[in-house]
């Protein structure tokens, strides 16, 4: 019977919840790090048991914690984060240059192969790769020098490189986004990086229609099985590409709104996509205090609302860019979590939806694996 561990991140810990493939009765574990920001926890496909965390806060700092035993017990491993070379310089909200400066781990995005490879990546925006469990740590500079890096600036959060994918059929292809510059795809294991955001339109903060960097890409996704079809939510739109990034074009369709952070793919159906619509950019909560999760079984322009199980009257959380992921059993599972401190869970592909439980802190990230 296979089995289901949900790697939780919160803003005061992270919480490892597991069930059998029923996904009906759940045992939580946590808090891990109680008090700290945990921005992400991955486990490696490679070695399900070992899984890396991002642990930060204010005070004290970036911590990246490993564990060994599913989450069972931790070791903190190795925290320099030194950008390659003179860093020199990126735009500020107000036009005028800073320098580069390291703040924390966004996400943490194990090898497909190798459980002591990881990527990393950071902010202010740079991708760095650990191949000895997350010891030491060097930076892919090619993405940081890429000859548009000084006209980067950040989001509303920071410049986040918040999204990492890795190709399954190009071993040597990554894929990344950022927090607002927008998606680059490397085709040789990182050194070096293209922009890939043709099609991408962002009329409010450029006004270039053309403009290759600059797009506030909240998150992308694809299913293994179609790795060249990817699908993002942008600061406006949700956009799918059909060649690996060269180009995008907009499915937003009848979404009552096309603003959101999550994106993600059913397991077994690569046409069949998810997100959730937040009101707008200056409030940050579902539309009408109604929390639905919108599902397209077409790849994008039809959509329809979820709503069994979830609160339909005065709802106003939020779901953030990394708090939603799917399990690969059939059917698929699809897990969020709010920044009430709700996690959910479908375990029918989204027709109905439980709380698994009710009162976490803020929730960050969500990984899911499906262990034998």
């Amino acid at each position: 019977m296979s089995r289901v561990r949900v790697l939780v991140g919160t803003r005061k810990g992270a919480f490892v919840v597991t069930s059998d493939e029923g996904r009906r009765r759940w045992d939580v574990d946590g808090p891990h790090f109680g008090g700290w920001e945990m921005y992400h926890l991955k486990g490696s496909p490679a070695d399900p048991d070992r899984l890396y965390a991002s642990q930060s806060t204010g005070w004290f700092g970036q911590l990246i914690q490993r564990s060994s035993d599913g989450g069972r017990t931790w070791e903190a491993v190795g925290n320099k984060f030194a950008y390659e070379g003179e860093p020199g310089t990126h735009l500020w909200y107000d036009g005028t240059p800073r320098p580069w400066e390291f703040k924390r781990v966004w996400h943490l995005e194990p090898s497909l192969t190798d459980p002591d490879t990881v990527f990393a990546g950071v902010e202010d925006a740079a991708l760095f790769r650990s191949t000895d469990g997350g010891q030491t740590w060097q930076e892919l500079s090619g993405l940081r020098r890429h000859e548009s890096g000084r006209y980067w600036q950040p989001g509303a959060g920071g410049m986040c490189l918040h999204t990492i994918l890795l190709d399954p059929s190009h071993p040597e292809r990554i894929f990344i986004a950022i927090s607002a510059a927008g998606v680059f795809r490397s085709d040789d294991g990182g050194q070096t990086w293209r922009p890939m955001n043709r099609g991408l339109k962002s009329p409010y903060e450029l006004p270039d229609p053309d403009a290759a960097v600059g797009h506030c890409v909240h998150r992308i996704a694809m299913h293994r099985s179609r790795p060249d079809v990817l699908f993002m939510q942008k600061h406006w739109d949700v956009m799918r590409s059909d060649d690996a990034a060269e180009s995008w074009q907009e499915v937003s369709g009848n979404l009552p709104t096309d603003f959101g952070f999550p994106i993600d793919v059913h397991a077994q159906e690569p046409e069949t996509i998810y997100v959730v619509p937040i009101k707008s950019d200056s409030e940050h909560y579902p539309p009408d205090g109604q929390l639905r999760v919108y599902r397209s079984r077409t790849g994008g322009h039809e959509w329809e609302p979820l709503t069994k199980g979830l609160p339909q009257r005065h709802c106003y959380v939020n779901v953030l860019r990394d708090a939603m992921a799917v399990d690969a059993l059939d059917p698929c599972g699809v897990y969020f979590g709010t920044t009430g401190g709700q996690l959910y869970v479908s375990a029918d592909a989204g027709d109905s939806w439980a709380p698994i439980v009710e009162h976490l802190p803020a929730v960050v990230s969500v990984e899911v694996q499906t262990l034998p």
